[in-house]
């Protein structure tokens, strides 16, 4: 059953889309009889509500807490008694504790008609809210908000980097990252020249018609030279992720850099000028420089074998991967929680951030990678691919990739959305 769910949203998304020309529309199986049913919605006047209030019985004064504001004085000058507010605070510590509010966070008072104060809202963050009952029950409830999401599409050709270039076209930061996970293997994003054209399409995710992130990457495309990528995001009842035109994963055993829009600093080399002590001798690691407190990865699934700090290596950890892989970061500023000597971990989970503790002149991790016990270049490496699509899978498959094929190739550089059946009601809960 859960199969024949994800399958039904994949073909739903792609099953009944159509191209206008730069546009790119997504229609569902039920737009037509969505589009009837809404029209004739439209035409019943409908209450405006906020935070699960009507406006037209209820007043909702939004405010901001203030530093070293709490609970205590914000209810006391609503006029909530001592006694209510105490209850309140212990009814809710299971909830959400009152001792949890931050100043800088978003809050509400509604009052009923006779301006009797009927709730405290808090807003912690754009996907929900927590409602504080101030009658009868004096308790906590939170309430996430309804996400609408959307079908969009984007595309660009480089003039200057990647990033700069996604962003005067008004595409979402996170899509970088999407991107760079899907086709990695097939592109070196660390050697993206002018005119490289990329075309994609994801999902988008609105609160209350504002863009608040980004969800799966359905489709994506890359010219790079005379050469195109394809990557397509597809799920069966063994893995889902990103697969090429052939049906084969996109994504190797190994990624190829453990830190996201980074650069290579220094290279893998048997005889390498060291900037501390001043001499050369052996590197055999590549460093990857980036920004303090950016993450570092795991490239790989594994299991942690050394959480450490010598006066060299600085703070590190070292994961071994199999009986022939182990793989090393060192210099982090320091590790990320919960990491520790026999922990397992998975392919891109973060066990540290950027540093400069140990020998280094600046923020960077070195990244060492052993094969059969041997310090070894992994960008010289040629790993195993990974599992193939199950060959019952692949028919399915086709169908789809040959659709969203057809989508990328039609897609230009104005982004276009189109609600899919999570679409929310215009007013909020």
């Amino acid at each position: 059953m859960k199969k024949n769910k994800k399958k039904s949203a994949i073909y739903a998304i792609t099953a009944a889309l159509t191209l206008s020309a730069c546009f790119v529309l997504f229609q569902l199986n039920r737009h037509d009889d969505l589009a009837n049913t809404r029209q004739e919605e439209s035409l019943i006047e409908k209450p405006i509500k906020k935070y699960g209030y009507d406006i037209d019985f209820y007043k909702i004064e939004e405010r901001t807490i203030e530093k070293n504001q709490f609970l205590s004085e914000i209810l006391t000058n609503a006029g909530v008694n001592y006694s209510d507010i105490h209850n309140l605070a212990e009814n809710s510590k299971e909830v959400f504790d009152v001792r949890n509010l931050r100043a800088g966070k978003k809050y509400a008072i509604v009052r009923d008609s006779c301006l009797s104060p009927e709730a405290l809202v808090y807003v912690p963050s754009v996907y929900k809210y927590v409602k504080y009952n101030l009658k009868n029950r004096l308790n906590a409830e939170i309430v996430e908000k309804p996400i609408a999401t959307c079908i969009e599409s984007g595309s660009g050709t480089l003039n200057s980097s990647l990033w700069n270039t996604m962003i005067d076209n008004n595409m979402p930061p996170a899509l970088i990252s999407k991107m760079e996970d899907a086709l990695a293997w097939s592109i070196d994003f660390y050697h993206t020249q002018v005119d490289d054209e990329y075309r994609l399409i994801y999902e988008r995710e609105y609160i209350d018609g504002e863009a608040v992130g980004v969800g799966k990457l359905l489709g994506a495309y890359y010219k790079n030279y005379a050469n195109e990528y394809y990557a397509v995001y597809y799920d069966h009842e063994h893995y889902s992720g990103y697969y090429d035109l052939e049906g084969r994963p996109t994504k190797k055993p190994f990624l190829k850099a453990p830190v996201k829009f980074s650069r290579i600093s220094s290279k893998f080399s048997l005889s390498r000028f060291h900037p501390v002590l001043k001499r050369r001798k052996a590197h055999f690691g590549t460093d990857y420089a980036a920004a303090y407190g950016t993450p570092i990865f795991s490239v790989a699934n594994g299991v942690v074998t050394r959480v450490s700090y010598t006066k060299a290596n600085g703070r590190f950890v070292k994961i071994k991967h199999d009986k022939t892989y182990q793989t090393q970061y060192l210099h982090m500023s320091r590790f990320a929680e919960g990491i520790k000597v026999g922990m397992h971990v998975k392919q891109g989970q973060t066990i540290g951030y950027i540093g400069s503790s140990g020998l280094a002149t600046g923020p960077h991790v070195c990244f060492r990678f052993w094969k059969n016990g041997k310090q070894v270049n992994h960008l010289k490496e040629n790993f195993p691919p990974a599992e193939p699509m199950p060959e019952d899978e692949l028919d399915a498959f086709f169908t789809y990739r040959d659709k969203m094929i057809n989508l990328l190739d039609l897609v230009c550089n104005t982004p276009v959305s189109i609600m899919t059946d999570s679409e929310s009601e215009t007013s909020e809960p």
